[in-house]
């Protein structure tokens, strides 16, 4: 697959990714935090503020690959 190709569903999947991760965030947030204490719910909130990042980090590494050379 080409790295113009890798990029343009790479996209797609992270956005999709990011999308589906936020709103499983804040549906666990909803359900489980309210009554909690502050320190509770702000650890909650840094660990789901950057767990994304290393799914992210590995799909945005695989579409910036370089093109294998052509024969």
């Amino acid at each position: 697959m080409r790295q113009r190709s890798r990029k343009f569903f790479g996209t797609i999947v992270l956005v999709a990714f990011v999308s589906v991760y936020a709103l499983t965030a804040m549906t666990i947030a909803a359900a489980k935090l309210p009554g909690s204490p502050g320190l509770v719910q702000l650890v909650f909130y840094i660990v789901a503020g950057l767990v994304w990042v290393l799914p992210a980090a590995i799909l945005v590494r695989w579409m910036q690959r370089p093109d294998p050379e052509s024969l």
